[in-house]
């Protein structure tokens, strides 16, 4: 009886989830946040660190960070310890700040560095310091200052008094990038609990423990001859990021990294979504850009400081050139940044993936349209949607299966009464050259006949509550717990589920769909896991919740790998995603909804995935939650043709919207519109190799490829596909005129009817139903295929179209 009213519960839960939207009032805020509210609240010059006993160890510039005097600190505080300070030099430009506490000193517990982010070849980089100047730099108020070689034309240096960081260029010592300039670094040492001290934290019901109290890092980054930043995934919000805190801004929210199951999420908003990549890239006229880079998978707080916030601090700063300040906040973990000289933005892009690795491969079939939805009933279903593309003469390449097709929401299962043949359902779209994807989520139920379940119980493989039990959390199959994917050895266990022989129905045209994996946890705080669980080695959820959707999509694509005996590359969406996460394969943007608005956000969102080394990701098509009209679905699917990542998704509770359900008129401008990828897929492929060879993404920024154009800098509705297109979307109904902005002096042609119009201008052009503004540069060369077929696999020896302009 007790189990059937816990049931009941659950499912008056998920029809709520179903039911309504997004909440504000279900997730923190800076002010409910205390580590962000301690934060804020700092002032400049705060900071009375010093950098003492410095010197060149093992390659490294090296440094003690003690206070100034025994009169900076609190009689009633503990000591503050002294922290180590390394700074190291690697090739092309990239340097790297770690500051920790001093492990001889014997801290309470090791402090959580992020794991299996950097790869190993990036080490073999690092140019051993041999030699430090010391000099006092004027600007600097005379301090005495450590300089050492970074590459060359930049160099690297740190202050003494007050401890401060930052590149510069050799001549003339403009800066690039500084830490610490305003005083604001702040880093909350761990100690033992006093016996009145109360570290709890509570939240909606929800209690935190918290049992080696506060643990935040703050400090302020600064950015030099900038007008814009841009970076910091996943929200959704403008492409070059609107400022947080100081004059002219109302009350604002820092942007959030945590990552979360947001619930049909809302646009131009800086609240955290599903994934989280520290990662931030400056622009300015001078068309020079840099980078800065915080491997840090804790809850992050970013604010980006408006024009005259600092005007009081009595600070002085470099004159001359233009600075974008930011304020930097984390709630544990250590520093370990990288800052990014470039001086190109393709130069930034590059050098960050040079730390976290390039972007997988994909097949080509994944880099042509995909159709799913929540749910495909079952196998009739199935074949009754793949006829109907060939009956529209409309080509796709992979159906999907939501978590329906699972017994029970039990993954690498099947429904045996809707799916008795899974095998022989994917043979049938193969024989077309079609694939198949299923989802598996990280949450594993919690039921005794589920060998999985058992297997990872007997093991110990679940990460733990604070009590050292196995973790419970409801998610779609009710009770269930979660792999410690930061374990490798259970990321191995895990691959080895996708082989043929234990994922029994998979075949070789099957791939894979990570949701709900940053975790989602309905019942826990935020809706997803609570801080104090327990990861391999102690570690607290807190300091590697972002990342753990990172280590589940490795562990499943390492997976497939294994399955195909190396041979096969594996696609593998997620939705959760890390930096490093572009090693592993695709992403989306999570849960959006059909309205105006959400297609116009997707852009600047793909966009910043893509500058952040995401190059394969896309939004749903026709957004997820509720019922698009024609117009706004087939503008969606002219728009989506140019996503590197094209898929047509849909919640359970829409009325279906495959493309021949909208009369024929409408089937026709849909079928048109996926054509047009078709017909761009060999340039499409080509520009995922660059980005798998050299990083730079597969959509880009106008400024990318023109970054001396100040009119293309914070212009987030058009954008490059690659260097030959530009494309811009139409973002109102019943729209008769789009003005389109062509950057350059060069002549650019319509792509339908190869009209030229010249670059440098706006141009306010008639747009009609049938197409949105899209246009070749001159100059360049479009390989393209025109023969029309069922899917990409079919296409493969059909001859290429060079189109030269």
């Amino acid at each position: 009886m007790k189990m059937r009213q816990v049931s009941l519960l659950f499912l008056i839960f998920l029809l709520f989830q179903t039911v309504h939207s997004w909440k504000k009032d279900e997730f923190r805020n800076c002010n409910q946040t205390p580590f962000c509210k301690r934060g804020r609240l700092r002032k400049p010059g705060a900071c009375h660190l010093i950098a003492h006993d410095v010197s060149i160890s093992d390659g490294d510039l090296t440094a003690k960070l003690i206070p100034r005097a025994p009169h900076d600190q609190d009689q009633d505080q503990d000591q503050i310890k002294p922290l180590t300070l390394s700074l190291s030099a690697y090739q092309d430009g990239i340097m790297r700040l770690k500051i920790d506490e001093d492990p001889s000193l014997e801290p309470p517990k090791k402090r959580f560095q992020v794991p299996d982010v950097i790869i190993p070849e990036f080490e073999t980089k690092k140019l051993w310091l041999q030699s430090v100047s010391t000099e006092r730099i004027s600007g600097d108020d005379g301090s005495l200052s450590s300089v050492v070689y970074l590459s060359d034309g930049y160099e690297a240096v740190l202050r003494h008094d007050p401890f401060e960081v930052y590149v510069r260029e050799k001549s003339g010592n403009r800066r690039i990038i500084s830490l610490n300039s305003h005083g604001l670094f702040d880093f909350e040492q761990l100690r033992v609990k006093k016996e009145d001290e109360d570290w709890e934290e509570r939240f909606r019901g929800h209690t935190d423990t918290r049992p080696y109290g506060p643990q935040s890092i703050s400090f302020d980054v600064s950015f030099y001859g900038s007008d814009f930043v841009y970076g910091i995934p996943e929200h959704a919000t403008s492409f070059a990021l609107k400022p947080t805190r100081g004059p002219g801004v109302e009350e604002s929210e820092p942007y959030r990294l945590f990552n979360l199951d947001v619930f049909e999420y809302i646009h131009d908003s800086p609240f955290g979504i599903y994934g989280s990549i520290p990662f931030m890239v400056s622009h300015g006229k001078s068309g020079k850009s840099s980078g800065f880079f915080w491997l840090n998978a804790a809850e992050m707080q970013i604010d980006v400081l408006a024009n005259g916030w600092d005007a009081e601090d009595g600070i002085l700063m470099p004159t001359g050139q233009s600075r974008i300040d930011t304020f930097w906040m984390t709630e544990a973990g250590i520093v370990d940044t990288f800052f990014f000289v470039g001086p190109g933005p393709k130069d930034v892009v590059k050098q960050y993936t040079s730390v976290t690795g390039l972007p997988a491969m994909p097949q080509l079939f994944s880099t042509a349209y995909h159709q799913c939805r929540w749910n495909y009933r079952d196998e009739e279903d199935v074949e009754n949607v793949d006829s109907k593309f060939d009956e529209h003469d409309i080509p796709y390449d992979v159906l999907w299966l939501d978590i329906e097709h699972t017994d029970g929401k039990r993954y690498f299962t099947w429904d045996k009464l809707l799916f008795p043949h899974p095998d022989e359902m994917q043979r049938k779209l193969a024989t077309k050259g079609r694939h198949m994807v299923t989802i598996v989520d990280p949450h594993i139920k919690r039921d005794e006949s589920f060998h999985l379940h058992k297997d990872a119980t007997q093991r110990g493989y679940y990460v733990k509550d604070a009590t050292g039990k196995d973790y419970d959390g409801w998610c779609w199959p009710g009770s269930s717990s979660y792999p410690d994917m930061l374990n490798p050895e259970i990321r191995s266990w895990w691959g080895d589920k996708f082989s043929y022989e234990n994922y029994i129905g998979s075949t070789p045209s099957l791939y894979i769909w990570n949701d709900m994996n940053e975790p989602s946890v309905f019942n826990g705080p935020e809706v997803t896991m609570p801080r104090d669980a327990l990861h391999l080695g102690g570690v607290e959820h807190r300091e590697l919740h972002n990342a753990y959707g990172y280590y589940f999509h490795m562990a499943t694509a390492d997976g497939l790998l294994k399955r195909g005996h190396g041979k096969d590359r594996p696609f593998v969406l997620s939705r959760a995603l890390f930096a490093g996460s572009q090693r592993y394969g695709a992403v989306w943007t999570g849960d959006n909804s059909a309205d105006w608005d959400q297609l116009r956000v997707s852009v600047p969102m793909i966009l910043t995935l893509g500058l952040t080394g995401m190059s394969f990701s896309g939004a749903d098509v026709g957004g997820f939650f509720g019922n698009p009209e024609p117009e706004l679905l087939v503008r969606w699917y002219q728009l989506g043709a140019y996503y590197p990542f094209f898929r047509g998704h849909a919640h359970h509770d829409t009325k279906r919207r495959e493309p021949w359900l909208f009369g024929e008129r409408n089937t026709e401008l849909m079928r048109d519109a996926i054509r047009v990828r078709y017909t761009l897929l060999p340039y499409f492929y080509t520009l995922f190799r660059e980005a798998n060879v050299t990083g730079v993404p597969v959509v880009r920024p106008l400024w990318m490829e023109f970054p001396s154009d100040e009119t293309a800098f914070s212009n987030d509705e058009a954008f490059m596909v690659g260097n030959s297109l530009l494309v811009q979307g139409i973002y109102s109904e019943r729209a008769k005129y789009a003005s389109v902005y062509l950057p350059g002096k060069e002549l650019w042609y319509d792509l339908r009817t190869g009209t030229p119009s010249k670059g440098g201008k706006i141009h306010k052009l008639e747009v009609s139903e049938e197409s949105i503004p899209a246009f070749q540069r001159a100059g360049t060369i479009v390989p393209r295929k025109d023969r029309f077929r069922r899917s990409s696999t079919q296409m493969v020896h059909d001859p290429y179209t060079l189109v030269c302009n």
